[in-house]
């Protein structure tokens, strides 16, 4: 065999295999392929607010230890994912649509957790390229449709024009919003999220402010989505100051023109383990 065709073959089987690993990352299915039955506002969620109240903080972390241990909460949330399975989205209320999809994102991103847990970030299952990437390859079944977590953020609830979205759903990582410890409802949800923004802003790792150079620095959650709050930076600012409760952080973001910088953003899990060390 000349080298010319020994080469040519070596770069045809990288190629192959290549293509072979790239599509082999294996999906990961939760809930059931059954047709809607129900309503999204009223889909039960007392299985999860329980869940919630038992294993997160009030600081939104998780004993993601205590709860991988329990085979009877993991049966539990299995359950809830299959009971979500059967909402109905078609007709449903806005308020019913953002309190189902938002539970049903928090709720499958820590079904994603514990089934790699222990772990130090969800950044160490999202691969790129080849592999498991659990933004894209977990699914759920609502309505006998699957939904990733990428789906759900991008093409469901971003396009409800809901800007706080962004403080409720959980990606596990101590630079998220803080997880709730409670299901959120459709009769409760503006409540839910204005309190949610509130909090968010109210933490140093999501805004800081420099009063000697009037520079408010922010979770660069603000920087990724910033075109769901407002058509530019001062437009976004002016949206957000509704949220801040420090006075000169707010006048500084109700102006539109103070400078801005954009804070690191952890992604080391939100652990209640990690962060009692």
């Amino acid at each position: 065999m000349n080298s010319l065709v020994q080469s040519s073959l070596i770069v045809l089987f990288c190629s192959c295999s290549f293509m072979m690993n790239a599509t082999s990352a294996k999906d990961i299915f939760v809930g059931q392929r059954v047709a809607g039955q129900t309503p999204l506002e009223a889909v039960d969620h007392s299985d999860w607010d329980r869940m919630l109240q038992k294993y997160v903080d009030q600081n939104g972390q998780v004993n993601y230890t205590a709860w991988r241990q329990s085979r009877a909460d993991q049966a539990a949330l299995a359950q809830y994912l299959n009971r979500l399975s059967l909402g109905k989205p078609a007709g449903s209320s806005k308020a019913g649509q953002l309190a189902f999809w938002i539970n049903a994102y928090n709720a499958v991103t820590v079904r994603g957790i514990l089934d790699v847990y222990p772990t130090t970030s969800i950044r160490n299952h999202t691969a790129k390229l080849v592999g498991y990437n659990i933004w894209k390859n977990l699914y759920l079944f609502v309505d006998g449709q699957k939904h990733s977590l990428d789906s759900i953020e991008h093409k469901i609830l971003r396009k409800m024009n809901e800007p706080r979205i962004h403080f409720a759903i959980v990606c596990a990582s101590i630079g998220c919003p803080r997880l709730m410890n409670n299901a959120y409802l459709p009769a409760t949800i503006d409540r839910q999220l204005h309190i949610n923004a509130v909090d968010f802003f109210s933490r140093p790792q999501n805004l800081q402010f420099q009063s000697a150079s009037n520079t408010l620095q922010l979770s660069s959650l603000l920087s990724w989505f910033q075109s769901d709050f407002g058509a530019d930076q001062g437009a976004m600012l002016r949206n957000i100051q509704q949220w801040i409760t420090d006075p000169n952080a707010k006048q500084a973001a109700a102006s539109g023109r103070a400078p801005v910088q954009f804070l690191d953003y952890d992604w080391n899990l939100n652990d209640q383990k990690s962060i009692r060390r």
